[in-house]
């Protein structure tokens, strides 16, 4: 039986979106006017002030800069529609996957098909040409039903041509939070077969992780034996009963970084190797931090590796209320986004040689941004509860 949060609570503390009720933001007593510059960088609104989910800053500094992947709730969108098949009004739950520019503009999307009830989980890869997510669906008496429980799969989209590959095609939680790792030298040629790894990737250097049924993170490498040879990594030692989520791979394939959580406010951070017998290694919570990081997200620059988490407020949700553009929050009180340098060393024989901090964790911006930051560094994003692109002055 796949798992399903009992709380509506507990599904608003992810950055995931589980749930259809509506999102009230606090009043910020300003319009959501995109643009809004301040001393921390210039604040684009994404989706208006409406509720958008999983946000995953864009991976394509070319071909989509300053862009944002997320997945929309109900009712309208506020965005400049590409085409009229890209309606803006009447929009169904998690009925498309869309990527927007600071601008509104939709620079990419994809639609679900005549017999898909809803996406969910998108992630950008660590290639900038692919996306990772689940698609859900059901049938009675052999025709599509959406309304009851969905039966979720894990596919990737290749951008050039919006072709899927499926990993899975049934019998995935709802909360299986996947990502991909495809070595960055890929080139996908959409003339060649798209039916084996190597012939859509351009490579069978691919790598997916995944969060199963039984709470414990998947990691498939299609190089060596692919999903015959899927493994699962040992959960922190203490955390058994505490939920797993949004396992990211590193930049080089080889780690994960992760969310542990208790309850919606009580969560630790992990850094894990992928691999059968890999220690978890958590992200200790020093002086000055406000919180354990909360959706921490890998960072490459120029060869230098960082680890890239939000921190909020003490008792609060791993959630903002805020409307972040507003400077009267810009001070810290919704919370903050903090980066720290790392070396990681894959297959070493003990931890403390895996693993080693370099200098102290740095603020970022006075606000948590929860999406990721983009590879030429320019931008963070977030998302849920409103979304944003910041960027960094």
């Amino acid at each position: 039986m796949k798992k399903l949060f009992g709380l509506l609570i507990a599904m608003l503390a992810l950055a995931a979106c589980y749930s259809p009720e509506p999102f009230e933001a606090e009043d910020s007593g300003e319009s959501a006017v995109s643009g809004q510059s301040s001393k921390i960088g210039k604040m684009f609104h994404v989706n208006g002030m409406e509720q958008t989910c999983n946000p995953s800053v864009s991976q394509d500094a070319e071909k989509y800069p300053a862009s944002m992947l997320w997945l929309n709730f109900g009712g309208t969108l506020h965005v400049n529609a590409p085409d009229s098949a890209y309606t803006t009004k009447h929009v169904k739950q998690h009925d498309r996957l869309t990527v927007s520019d600071t601008a509104g503009n939709v620079k990419w999307y994809m639609m679900v098909g005549k017999d898909e009830c809803q996406f969910q989980d998108p992630e950008w890869s660590t290639h900038g040409g692919f996306i990772v997510a689940l698609r859900g669906n059901a049938f009675k008496d052999g025709k599509l039903n959406c309304g009851g429980a969905l039966d979720y799969k894990i596919f990737a989209v290749r951008m050039a041509d919006q072709k899927k590959f499926w990993f899975f095609d049934k019998d995935i939680s709802e909360e299986a939070t996947p990502h991909l790792w495809v070595d960055e030298s890929a080139t996908p040629d959409t003339s060649a077969s798209d039916s084996t790894v190597e012939g859509f990737f351009g490579t069978d250097k691919v790598r997916l992780t995944y969060v199963s049924d039984d709470d414990e993170i998947v990691f498939v490498d299609f190089a060596n034996g692919g999903l015959k040879k899927a493994k699962k990594l040992k959960k922190p030692s203490g955390r058994s009963n505490w939920r797993i989520d949004s396992p990211l791979i590193s930049p080089d394939g080889n780690f994960v970084v992760y969310n542990v959580y208790d309850n919606p406010k009580t969560w630790e951070a992990y850094i894990q190797e992928l691999s059968e017998n890999s220690t978890p290694i958590k992200i200790e919570r020093t002086a000055g931090m406000m919180s354990d990081p909360a959706q921490p997200h890998w960072f490459e620059f120029k060869g230098r590796l960082f680890v890239l988490w939000a921190e909020f407020p003490s008792n609060s949700q791993m959630l903002n209320k805020a409307d972040l553009a507003n400077e009267s929050v810009q001070d810290g009180s919704a919370g903050r986004t903090v980066m720290r340098e790392l070396r990681l060393t894959p297959d070493a024989p003990t931890s403390d040689l895996a693993f080693e901090w370099i200098g102290a964790a740095r603020e970022i911006a006075p606000i948590p941004m929860t999406g990721g930051r983009s590879p030429d560094g320019k931008f963070l994003a977030t998302g849920t509860n409103p979304a944003f692109l910041l960027k960094l002055p």
